[in-house]
C-alpha cells in the first residue's frame, strides 16, 4: 500500500513550496504545507534546511494560520507573511513579520489595512519594499483604514470600473489598487498608480536604492502591455526604462552589482503567430539587448549569479525543466542540469552554488543544492512517497512524422490496465513537473495506466511546435493526441478495449473536442472546459488576449459546441463557479446541450449517462482538500462504471 491508495493519506502528505537563501549563503528556508485539524485547509510553516544536506529540516514558525513567502534581510533575519489574530481583530489581513537571525520570537514589521501581499529585501542594505493595496480615493494609510471600515460596516461590495480587466482567475479586481511601500517608513513609492501594478513583478536592488517593476500600460480597447519602470526609494521618482508596442516586459531581475537589469520579453500573439518569449538585459543608461533570440526555448524564470557575471534561467525542455546559464553579454546558453527533473525557485548563492526546488512525475518538489561542478545534493526535508507503479517515456510519430512525446504511468504488477489519456491545460505548457492537484498516481493506484502527452502547442519543443497548433486547436493537437494514444494502446501492458480521456482548462477543451470527433473512448471527463468559443472569448477574464489570438471565424471553426450531436460517449462535466478564466457559463451551456442535443440525450424520464459535478465555491483548480477528495472520488467512480462495470459508489458527503 502507498499513500496514493487512500485519498486521506495522500492529502496528508506534507508539501514543499518556496525557497529563500540568506545573502551569505549560510541559511536556506522553505515552506511546508500540511492539513489543518479539520482537514479542510492547508497551512504552511517556515522550515530551515541544512545547506550541507546532512541535518534534518527544523521548523521555525508555528502560527495558527500559517506563514508564507519567506525572504532574508541583509542581516540574516527572516521576513515572512502571516495572519496573526489578536484581541482586537479575529480575522486580520496578512502582515509582514520578522524572525531575528539571533533567535527569539517573531515581531510584526508592517501591517496595512488591506494586508501585505509580498515583500522584497535588499541583499546588502537595510531596505525592504512591500506591495500592498490602497483604495483609489484614500489619502494615505490611515484614511484607507477608515474607508475600508466604512465599506464593511455599510455592507458595500460594489465596484465602479473605468478599465479592464474586472476579474482575474478567481477574484474580483478592485476596488483597491496595488502600491509599493517602503516598509520602514510606510512611505508610498507609487502614488496614484491606478491599475499599473496589478499582477506585476518587481525586484529591489542589492544596495536598496531603487526598484524595477513591470508596469501595466493600457492600450486601445481593452488591451494592455507591460513596460519596465524604475523607482527611486529616496524620492519616489519614477521613470520608464524600457517599453515596446505589442510586447510585454516582465520578471525584472537586478544584477547584484546594480549595473543592469535582466527581464523576459514576450511578444503579443496574433491569429497567425503565437507569442515568443526571450531573455533581455539592459545596462542602466544603455538600450536593452535581446540575448536569446536564437535560442529555441522560453525562459520561465530569471536570476543573477551573486557576482553578476551570468544569468541563471529555467525553461521547459522535452518534458523536463532544466537550469541554464546565459552570458549577459553574448547570450551564449549553457545547460547546467542534465537530469530528468524540472527546477523552480532557483536561488543562486555565493561560490557558484545554486539552491532550488526540483520535481518530476516520479517525485514531488524537494530542495536541492547544485555545486559549480554540477553535483546535485538533496537537502533533507520530507520523505518521498513510494509510487504505486512505474513511470516510462514514449514517443509516437504524428501524421506528418513529428515526434509526440508522452509520460506513461503503469500500475504495479504485470497485467493489462485500462488507459486514461490525461491532457494538460495551458495550452502553452507541458507535463514536466509534479502536480498535487492533477496527480496521475492516484488513478494508477486504482489500476489505471495514465498517458500524459505533449501535443502541438506544448512548450519545451521549440517555437515551430507551438505554432503547429496555433489558431487550429482542433487540428494538429487533436491528431497528435490520437497518435500518442495509438502508441500507448500498442503497449503490452495496456488494455486497448478500455480507454478514457480527461483534461482540465485547455485539456477540458480537447476532451470536449474529442467527444465530438471520435467514439473510441468509453468515458470522458472534462474539467473547467471551454465549450462554446464565441461565448468564451468575451467573458473570460482576459478577453483582450483571446481577441488577438483567434478571429471570430477561427473561434467558430474550432468550437466544440458545433459537434454536440456527434457526442456518443458518457461525459463527466466538472466546474467551479468562481472560475473566471473559464467562466461557469461554459459548463452550464455544455451540460444543457449534452442533455438536449447530444447523441446521448436525456430520455423521457430525464435520465442520462452524463454527470455534472458543480462546485459553487471553488475556482479553476478546486483547491480545498475536502473538494479535491470528492473530485477524485467522483472521477474514479465514473471511470470505474464505464471502463470496468463497477457499481457506482459516490461520496456520502455529496448527500
Amino acid at each position: 500500500m502507498t499513500v496514493f491508495d487512500d485519498l486521506d493519506d495522500y492529502l496528508a502528505v506534507p508539501r514543499v513550496s518556496g525557497l529563500a537563501v540568506s545573502p551569505d549563503g549560510s541559511r536556506v528556508v522553505t515552506t511546508l504545507s500540511t492539513l489543518d485539524d479539520k482537514r479542510t485547509e492547508f497551512l504552511s510553516a517556515i522550515w530551515e534546511l541544512d545547506p550541507a544536506g546532512i541535518m534534518p529540516a527544523r521548523r521555525l514558525t508555528r502560527g495558527v494560520k500559517g506563514e508564507s513567502a519567506p525572504v532574508f534581510t541583509a542581516g540574516g533575519d527572516v521576513l515572512f507573511l502571516a495572519v496573526r489574530p489578536s484581541a482586537d481583530e479575529d480575522k486580520p489581513p496578512a502582515a509582514l513579520w520578522r524572525l531575528p537571525a539571533t533567535g527569539g520570537e517573531a515581531s510584526e514589521v508592517m501591517a496595512m489595512p488591506g494586508g501585505v501581499a509580498g515583500a522584497a529585501s535588499a541583499r546588502a542594505a537595510d531596505a525592504v519594499v512591500v506591495t500592498a493595496p490602497l483604495l483609489p480615493s484614500s489619502a494615505g494609510v490611515d484614511d484607507d483604514k477608515a474607508r475600508r471600515e466604512a465599506r464593511k460596516d455599510g455592507k458595500v461590495s460594489a465596484i465602479l470600473h473605468t478599465g479592464y480587466p474586472v476579474r482575474y482567475w478567481d477574484h474580483d479586481v478592485g476596488p483597491d489598487q496595488p502600491h509599493l511601500f517602503d516598509a520602514d517608513g510606510r512611505r508610498d513609492l507609487t502614488a496614484d498608480p491606478g491599475a499599473a501594478l496589478r499582477e506585476t513583478t518587481f525586484d529591489l536592488s542589492a544596495d536598496g536604492r531603487f526598484v524595477v517593476t513591470s508596469w501595466r500600460v493600457p492600450g486601445p480597447g481593452a488591451g494592455v502591455r507591460l513596460a519596465l519602470v524604475r523607482i527611486d526609494l529616496a524620492n519616489g521618482e519614477r521613470i520608464t526604462i524600457a517599453q515596446e508596442p505589442g510586447v510585454d516586459l516582465d520578471h525584472p531581475a537586478i544584477a547584484p552589482d546594480c549595473s543592469a537589469v535582466a527581464f523576459t520579453r514576450e511578444t503579443h500573439s496574433s491569429p497567425t503567430a503565437p507569442p515568443r518569449i526571450t531573455l533581455c538585459c539592459m545596462r542602466f543608461g544603455d538600450d536593452p539587448v535581446e540575448l536569446t533570440a536564437d535560442w529555441d526555448r522560453w525562459p520561465s524564470s530569471v536570476a543573477w549569479t551573486t557576482d553578476s557575471t551570468a544569468l541563471i534561467v529555467t525553461a521547459d525542455d522535452g518534458g523536463r525543466g532544466p537550469i541554464f546559464s546565459v552570458d549577459p553579454v553574448s547570450g551564449a546558453v549553457t545547460r547546467l542540469t542534465e537530469d530528468d527533473f524540472t527546477y523552480g525557485d532557483v536561488r543562486p548563492a555565493p561560490g557558484g552554488i545554486i539552491y532550488a526546488l526540483r520535481s518530476s512525475y516520479a517525485v514531488p518538489p524537494h530542495p536541492v543544492r547544485i555545486d559549480p561542478d554540477g553535483t546535485v545534493t538533496e537537502l533533507p526535508c520530507v520523505e518521498k512517497p513510494e509510487l504505486p507503479g512505474t513511470l516510462t517515456e514514449m514517443t509516437a510519430p504524428a501524421a506528418d512524422g513529428t515526434p509526440i512525446r508522452s509520460w506513461l504511468t503503469l500500475p504495479a504488477g504485470d497485467g493489462q490496465a485500462p488507459l486514461v489519456l490525461w491532457i494538460h491545460g495551458g495550452p502553452l505548457g507541458s507535463w514536466n513537473s509534479w502536480h498535487w492537484r492533477w496527480n496521475p498516481w492516484l488513478l494508477t493506484a486504482q489500476g489505471y495506466a495514465v498517458l500524459m502527452p505533449d501535443p502541438g502547442l506544448s512548450t519545451g519543443y521549440g517555437q515551430d511546435f507551438i505554432a503547429r497548433g496555433w489558431g487550429s486547436w482542433g487540428g494538429d493537437p487533436y491528431t497528435d493526441l490520437m497518435a500518442a494514444t495509438d502508441a500507448a494502446c500498442a503497449h503490452p501492458r495496456i488494455d486497448a478495449s478500455r480507454t478514457a480521456a480527461m483534461g482540465g482548462s485547455f485539456g477540458g477543451y480537447m476532451a470536449n473536442w474529442i467527444a465530438g470527433h471520435t467514439d473510441r473512448f468509453d468515458a470522458i471527463v472534462t474539467h473547467a472546459s471551454l465549450w462554446a468559443l464565441d461565448q468564451f472569448g468575451p467573458t473570460t477574464d482576459g478577453a483582450y488576449w483571446w481577441a488577438r489570438e483567434m478571429t471570430p471565424e477561427m473561434a467558430q471553426r474550432n468550437s466544440p459546441h458545433r459537434f454536440v450531436a456527434d457526442i456518443a460517449t458518457p461525459m463527466l462535466v466538472i466546474h467551479g463557479d468562481k472560475d473566471y478564466r473559464v467562466p461557469i457559463g461554459e459548463a452550464l451551456r455544455l451540460w444543457y446541450e449534452l442533455l438536449s442535443d447530444s447523441g446521448l440525450p436525456a430520455d423521457e424520464h430525464g435520465e442520462s449517462p452524463h454527470r455534472f459535478l458543480y462546485y459553487p465555491t471553488e475556482n479553476h483548480w478546486v483547491l480545498s482538500p475536502q473538494h479535491a477528495k470528492i473530485w477524485y472520488q467522483v472521477v474514479t467512480a465514473f471511470l470505474g462504471d464505464h471502463l470496468r462495470g463497477e457499481p457506482v459508489q459516490l461520496p456520502e458527503l455529496l448527500g
